[in-house]
């Protein structure tokens, strides 16, 4: 009986020195499964089964710091496979840092052990949308300050680099105040971040009130009454952090016009406080200080383009509203008695604010010419909460843009009133907006496209000087296309168009919404081959692969493959950029309903041949597996049965053996096994879920016979009792 693996000092000294014999010198079955599992040790490592095949690729995901180490994953992945792929450490935010500093330290020393034990690394990923460094990116392309304008104003300006205590940063100005008098401060400021400024009269630090200054100009006042004499008013003003200016400041007795503040019309040169604490950071000036420039910038609270099957409703029109060419019609045939008695309906699921103006804007044009008007109104009591101006509609299309404010609670709706129209309206780009004072605008599409696109290339180029042309396959672009209904095709993921997700928009950075659909990915993939070149490889040896989930899927007839198809077509139409490949990640699910998962089967099949027509480098890159009930309930590890159990084995033989039948052999490029193990629960990847072909403790199991069979080793599960 071979010995059970250990990860001990010894073991992992064995393992590594013992690492092409993994298998032969560790137990492979659990002692109490030997019944079931027994027949496991007849195989081989699962490389031996493709010595006859030099150029297929048997890869394996791996956590690269534990590889690393040298130790148990480092042996097990040298013992049955010829290529690695990093789970995580080759992806951007594992390399690239807030700052966008990049530091490819461990992706070097990975590609060094591997590439000394003999195995190629594939690299995952050059360009991806997920596990980027957000922070630097969206630092990037954050809306720009306007320049200062051409107007100047003479200031006290008080600088504190850093906010902290309010006592931190006091100055002082000399002024007699006596006790039980009452005064008034005013000061004109404001600031570069909003903070409290606390007011005191010294000596003793006695409090006198405080002001919130906000970053617009303003005019605070601040009464107070002494409740004893003191030399000095006192700014305690630690809190700010950045820079207060002060056009004009006041301290006069009530009903007296007597400044006591020296120079508070900030006319003269002389600064008008102390710092009487040297260690202070804080500063004083009078300067001219140049006033920022403002506009005002549109925000969007509801857009519908009726370009996504999104409509607006409403309730008696002749004519039901429809969407014919992704224009909105609805109409009359003679006109109502009242404007009301057919409404248009906007409802975008939250009450507009009371007190806010907001503009209506679309695109419309009328079969005849008139008018009509809209509202907003709370439905309780179908309350009125603000009239828009009348808008005119004339048979040729115009763009349309009124503005009211909202003087109501609740005001759940947006009606137009076309009771009184007779005829067809034709509304495009219906939007609802209110604006608000920035002295920063958005930049531009061109301006985002030219500050992203280098970076893009140098985190390319990066990667490459740091793996020195050992990789040679790429994932240069990963998980590009979306799943949501297009025409013919899908169309590529992207935030700003609404194929994701809200959560995925928030937490994601999709480089296609700023590059285009078309050269984001030419601009990787052109970095990729000179990145390569660069670095020493040979160019004809690089293999460049756009990889994507679920193209295997039943579900829609594998259209998603079929899209990633049309835009490779598309990717490639400039002549330059070349794919050499399509990678399936077949994160897949055998699913015991024996007709659903005839289709799963069905399904990968016409993958494989869909793949092969593409005339494309075919690789399965993640392959990994659950199990379902027949309801369609996921099973977790500790739930299996033996049934479950040799089902998945059947379907990996079936997957493998399909893959090598289906594909010609100079179109093969390999499988990856995704998980070596099971998941953990604890897990971040389909946690608790039989993924493995070894389980948590590295004993076979019955999928890795069936991975194995697939590749041509014998079918010792006949054995099996």
């Amino acid at each position: 009986m071979n010995k059970q693996i250990l990860v001990s000092a010894l073991g992992a000294m064995l393992l590594a020195s013992c690492a092409d014999h993994f298998d032969q010198n560790f137990e492979t079955v659990r002692p109490d499964k030997e019944a079931q599992y027994g027949y496991l040790e007849q195989y081989d490592a699962l490389k031996e089964y493709i010595k006859d095949r030099p150029n297929f690729h048997l890869g394996i995901g791996t956590a690269v710091d534990e590889y690393n180490k040298k130790e148990l994953v480092y042996a097990l992945t040298n013992s049955n496979f010829n290529e690695t792929v990093a789970g995580n450490a080759m992806k951007m935010s594992s390399c690239v840092a807030d700052d966008g500093s990049m530091n490819f330290d461990k992706v070097s020393e990975y590609v060094k052990n591997a590439t000394d034990a003999g195995l190629s690394v594939y690299g995952h990923t050059l360009a991806w949308h997920a596990q980027q460094p957000n922070k630097y990116l969206n630092q990037l392309i954050a809306d720009k300050e306007l320049p200062p304008s051409s107007n100047v104003t003479r200031c006290l300006v008080i600088k504190n680099a850093e906010a902290g205590n309010h006592w931190d940063a006091q100055l002082y100005f000399p002024a007699q105040l006596s006790k039980g008098k009452k005064y008034v401060f005013k000061m004109n400021a404001k600031a570069t971040a909003p903070f409290d400024l606390i007011l005191w009269a010294a000596p003793g630090d006695a409090d006198l009130g405080s002001i919130s200054v906000g970053t617009k100009w303003n005019e605070y006042t601040v009464n107070f009454t002494p409740a004893a004499n003191y030399e000095n008013f006192v700014f305690a003003a630690g809190k700010l952090g950045g820079e207060l200016d002060i056009k004009s400041l006041s301290l006069c007795e009530e009903g007296s016009t007597n400044n006591l503040i020296v120079n508070g019309d900030i006319k003269g040169d002389e600064v008008p406080c102390n710092k009487p604490y040297s260690w202070h950071t804080v500063t004083t000036e009078i300067k001219e200080v140049a006033e920022s420039q403002v506009v005002e910038i549109p925000v969007s609270v509801g857009h519908l383009t009726f370009d996504d099957g999104k409509n607006l409703g409403g309730w008696g029109m002749d004519n039901a509203p429809k969407i014919v060419n992704g224009v909105y019609e609805v109409g009359n045939n003679a006109a109502k008695a009242n404007p009301w008695d057919s409404q248009v309906n906007y409802e975008p699921g939250f009450a507009f604010e009371n007190g806010k103006a907001y503009h209506l804007k679309m695109k419309i044009k009328g079969s005849v010419a008139g008018e009509f008007g809209a509202v907003f109104q709370n439905p309780e009591g179908y309350q009125g909460c603000g009239d828009f101006p009348t808008i005119n509609v004339t048979t040729d299309w115009k763009e349309v843009d009124v503005t009211t404010t909202c003087n109501g609670d609740n005001a759940l709706r947006l009606l137009l009133n076309i009771g009184k129209y007779a005829g067809t309206l034709y509304i495009d780009d219906f939007e609802v907006y209110y604006t608000k004072s920035s002295n920063t605008i958005p930049l531009t599409d061109e301006e985002k496209k030219e500050a992203l696109t280098p970076v893009l290339q140098n985190w390319i180029y990066g990667m490459m000087e740091a793996t020195e042309g050992k990789v040679k396959a790429w994932d240069v672009v990963n998980e590009a296309i979306s799943g949501k209904d297009g025409s013919e095709f899908y169309p590529l993921q992207s935030a700003t168009r609404g194929t994701v997700s809200a959560d995925d928009a928030k937490n994601n950075f999709y480089w296609q919404d700023y590059l285009g659909d078309l050269d984001y990915v030419r601009t990787a993939v052109a970095a990729a081959r000179k990145g390569f070149a660069d670095a020493g490889g040979n160019p004809d040896e690089l293999k460049l692969f756009i990889n994507d989930y679920n193209l295997e899927t039943a579900y829609d007839q594998n259209k998603k493959l079929k899209s990633l198809i049309h835009w490779i077509e598309e990717w490639e139409k400039d002549g330059v950029t070349k794919i050499d490949g399509i990678g399936s990640q077949m994160h897949v699910t055998y699913n015991m309903d024996p007709a659903k998962q005839k289709k799963n089967e069905e399904a990968y099949v016409n993958m494989l041949h869909l793949m092969v027509d593409s005339h494309k480098l075919v690789r399965i890159s993640e392959l990994d597996m659950g199990l379902e009930d027949k309801d369609g309930n996921l099973v977790n590890t500790t739930d299996m049965t033996e049934e479950q159990h040799e089902k998945m084995r059947a379907y990996y033989e079936f997957i493998v053996k399909k893959y090598l039948e289906i594909v010609p052999e100079n179109q093969q490029w390999g499988i990856c096994q995704w998980c070596a193990t099971d998941s953990p629960a604890n897990s971040g990847w389909r946690a608790g879920l039989p993924v493995g072909l070894w389980d948590l403790d590295y004993y076979r199991k019955h999928t890795y016979g069936g991975f194995a069979a697939g590749l041509g080793a014998p079918e010792y599960w006949n054995n099996a009792k």
